[in-house]
């Protein structure tokens, strides 16, 4: 009989990784925001002393201390328009407040074990070889390093039209008048998105599982990376034993990166279909001039009391439906075709597979209260939201033309199913069956669209 996960032992999941922020430590408490993406985190701007507290500013040491960093923000401009040193600076500042506990041999022992073991139970479940090159263990902080990267390709444009739309607000008479100091107000605008940007995937990293959690190719590729503090505080909040959850998440990574490495094209597809989404996302000058207008250089409080929310929105024309649809779309194959191996590998291996399968299609469907901060503060919605039907339709390939015709449509973008195919899954794999021979033709390594360079292979650590 067909378990399904009880919803209390779904809604106590950790929502933070395991974590329990203090509200004095300048750590937001994201389960506040767990049901809106209009809102950011307590403390968006995310400036504030080493440990993460703000600044007292009845503490002349405190305060002096303040506006050396401040002053030294606005004196040295990064090379785009987000300041990423700040953003890593405030990642990393929030997860030491909370706790980042170092990877134990244990820990790095049993991730590679779990890795080893989900590439031999995916063998028979797929059509391609391991994908795996390197199995590691992150600790949260190393998942931000080593994801930098992609998150900068990402973010860059969205953020260079805010700081664009924020040297507009200078009257045009008055940009002379400023001169060299009018490169402040841009410096300025990448210090408050690296802030919250910061704060953004400080609250990611304390809630991912793995490299390929959120469905992008964040990490370098051919490395399967876990995070073991996430995953333990993710099986108490299910109630499951750790290594049953920890083999279940290796299980999806090493699908993921089966995926990726054997479909040269997809990497720069996704990539290439979140960027066009967010070349879609408009500035609201209003919320901006609004947001500025309550800042005061010689208060801190007002610094801290800095939110951006409302200032991205999709354009509400055509063209953008199209770009959202198609990245919903892609996201969804993505997750369904891991969904679906995963679960067909694991069978009656694992005794909770069921629980955890709907588990952890219910946590990608939804996302968590850090993934819809990140959405409020850049304006993107990274979720598969027809997870279900895609999942259905990979099953309903596999039914009809086994497990090597299946991964064939992945061969070129051209064969993948549509947002429509979505409605029809038997309709889809009876039409996919007829193209059979047209795919013998098919040089499977042949370019789709362009692969993209590997993120993070010159990372130093």
């Amino acid at each position: 009989m067909r378990q399904s996960v009880p919803s209390r032992a779904y809604r106590s999941g950790p929502t933070t990784g395991g974590l329990r922020p203090q509200r004095n430590a300048g750590v937001p408490d994201l389960r506040r925001h767990a049901r809106t993406v209009d809102d950011v985190p307590d403390i968006p701007f995310g400036f504030a002393l080493p440990g993460g507290q703000p600044p007292d500013p009845n503490d002349p040491a405190q305060m002096q201390q303040f506006m050396a960093q401040l002053q030294h923000l606005l004196s040295a401009p990064g090379s785009g328009p987000v300041n990423w040193d700040l953003a890593r600076q405030v990642a990393a500042s929030q997860l030491a407040a909370a706790g980042d506990p170092a990877v134990s041999p244990f820990e790095r022992n049993a991730v590679e074990e779990a890795l080893r073991i989900a590439d031999l139970w995916l063998e028979p479940a797929t059509s391609w070889p391991s994908g795996i090159r390197t199995s590691v263990a992150w600790n949260r902080n190393e998942w931000i390093y080593k994801t930098l990267d992609v998150w900068r390709k990402l973010c860059d444009p969205v953020a260079s039209r805010m700081v664009g739309a924020m040297g507009d607000l200078v009257p045009p008479e008055a940009r002379a008048q400023l001169g060299p100091m009018q490169s402040m107000v841009a410096t300025l605008g990448g210090a408050l998105f690296g802030g919250q940007l910061g704060q953004a995937l400080g609250s990611l990293a304390a809630e991912v599982l793995s490299a390929g959690d959120i469905g992008l190719p964040l990490g370098p590729a051919g490395t399967a990376a876990l995070i073991p503090a996430n995953i333990r505080a993710y099986g108490e909040g299910l109630e499951l034993p750790e290594d049953e959850v920890r083999l279940y998440v290796a299980l999806r990574e090493a699908a993921h990166q089966r995926l990726f490495q054997h479909v040269p094209w997809l990497r720069g597809h996704v990539l290439t279909a979140v960027e066009n989404y967010a070349a879609g996302i408009r500035v609201n000058r209003e919320a901006i001039e609004e947001a500025m207008g309550r800042v005061d250089p010689t208060d801190p409080e007002s610094m801290q009391a800095i939110a951006l929310e409302g200032i991205f929105t999709p354009e509400d024309s055509p063209a953008q439906k199209a770009s959202l649809a198609r990245l919903e779309t892609v996201l969804a194959l993505v997750e369904g075709w891991v969904c679906h191996v995963v679960d067909s590998a694991a069978g009656e291996r694992l005794p909770n597979v069921v629980r955890l399968g709907e588990a952890f299609r219910r946590r990608r469907a939804a996302g968590g209260p850090a993934e819809q901060t990140f959405a409020a503060l850049v304006g993107l919605e990274l979720r598969p939201r027809r997870l279900r039907e895609a999942t259905v339709l990979w099953a309903a390939l596999t039914e009809q033309r086994g497990i090597a015709g299946r991964d064939a449509v992945w061969g070129h973008p051209d064969l993948l199913p549509s947002d429509e195919d979505f409605a029809n899954p038997q309709a889809f794999a009876a039409t996919s069956s007829d193209l059979d021979d047209e795919l013998a033709s098919f040089d499977f390594t042949a370019p789709g669209a362009p692969e993209e360079p590997t993120p993070g292979e010159d990372d130093k650590s």
